[in-house]
C-alpha cells in the first residue's frame, strides 16, 4: 500500500503542470454569477437549469453532474457571507494547488464531485458542492497545521485547532441531520483521506503524538549484563545518544535548540528523514 501511494504521488509530481490551472477560480467566478443573477433576476431558473436532479439526469441532462458545483452559496443569504465564502474557498484552493501542483489538485476536487455524484444517483437526493469546498479547510490545516488565522480580525487560531473543529461540526451532522442528507460529510471525507493517507496525522500537534506514544508505549524490562567500568573497553566504545530526539534535515535545528518548533517526518522520503516545520512543506524529497 505505500509502495502504491508513492507512486501515485511520483505520477502527480510528473505531471504537476497539466489539468486546469487555478480551478478554484473558475469555481468561485461561476457561483458568484449564478448567485448575483439569481438575486438580480429575483427568480431560480438559473439554479434549477444546473442544480443536481437524478431523474432530469437519467432523461439526457447529464451537465448537471458537474455543474451542481455552482450552485452551493445559494444558501449563503446574505451577500457578506457569500463574499467571505468565495474568497476563503479561492485563497485555500490556490494555496493547496501551490503545494500539490495543478494535476493533484485538479484530481482531488474532480474525484470529490464523482463520490458525491455516484452517492446522490444511489439514494436519490440532492448534490451539494458546499461539503466538498469546506473540505478545502481540513485539506489546508493538514498541510499547514501551524499557520495562523486572525478570527473576526481579532483572535488568532491555528489551522490545526480549525480542522479539529470541523472534524467535530462535521461528526454532529452524521448524527443530527436526516439520511441521506447526514452522510454528505463522509463522501467528502472518504476523498480527504484517499488523497492525505496517514499525513492526516499532521493535525494533532507532535507534542501529543509524542505524550499519546509514551501513554501507550509498554515498559521494558532493564537490562541485564556487564558494567561497563570507567576506562574499560566497553565504556570507551559505548554508543553515545545523542543530546537530542528531533533534528532537521535541512537546517539542522533540533528540539533542544530550538524547542519551540515543531518536528515531523516526511512520508514521501525514502527513509526516516525529520524536518522542521518551516521546511517539510519545503525540501527536496529524498528518493
Amino acid at each position: 500500500m505505500k509502495n502504491l501511494r508513492n507512486r501515485f504521488e511520483r505520477f502527480c509530481f510528473q505531471n504537476r503542470t497539466k489539468g486546469i490551472p487555478n480551478l478554484m477560480l473558475y469555481i468561485t467566478i461561476g457561483n458568484a454569477l449564478v448567485y448575483l443573477f439569481t438575486m438580480i433576476s429575483r427568480n431560480y431558473d438559473l439554479y434549477y437549469m444546473l442544480c443536481f436532479d437524478r431523474d432530469l439526469i437519467l432523461q439526457g441532462q447529464v451537465w448537471r453532474l458537474i455543474t451542481f458545483i455552482f450552485t452551493s452559496v445559494l444558501g449563503y443569504g446574505n451577500i457578506l457571507f457569500v463574499v467571505i465564502g468565495l474568497l476563503c474557498y479561492f485563497s485555500l484552493g490556490r494555496a493547496i494547488e501551490h503545494i500539490w501542483g495543478t494535476f493533484r489538485f485538479n484530481l482531488y476536487y474532480l474525484v470529490g464531485v464523482l463520490l458525491m455524484d455516484i452517492y446522490c444517483m444511489i439514494f436519490g437526493s440532492f448534490a451539494d458542492a458546499t461539503y466538498l469546498n469546506l473540505s478545502l479547510m481540513i485539506s489546508y490545516a493538514t498541510l499547514f497545521p501551524n499557520a495562523q488565522f486572525v478570527m473576526f480580525f481579532i483572535i488568532p487560531i491555528k489551522a490545526w485547532v480549525l480542522g479539529l473543529v470541523y472534524l467535530v461540526l462535521n461528526l454532529i451532522t452524521v448524527i443530527t441531520s436526516p439520511f441521506p442528507y447526514n452522510l454528505f460529510p463522509v463522501v467528502t471525507f472518504a476523498n480527504y483521506f484517499l488523497f492525505f493517507g496517514k499525513d492526516v496525522l499532521n493535525l494533532i500537534p507532535l507534542s501529543w503524538q509524542v505524550n499519546a506514544s509514551k501513554l501507550f508505549r509498554k515498559k521494558k524490562g532493564k537490562k541485564t549484563g556487564t558494567i561497563p567500568f570507567a576506562g574499560s573497553y566497553e565504556a570507551e566504545h559505548a554508543s553515545v545518544k545523542a543530546p537530542y530526539t528531533h533534528r532537521c534535515t535541512v537546517c539542522g535545528r533540533t528540539d533542544v535548540t530550538d524547542p519551540q518548533l515543531e518536528f515531523r517526518y516526511c512520508s514521501r522520503c525514502n527513509g526516516y528523514f525529520c524536518y522542521c516545520e518551516d521546511h517539510i512543506n519545503n525540501h527536496t524529497h529524498v528518493e
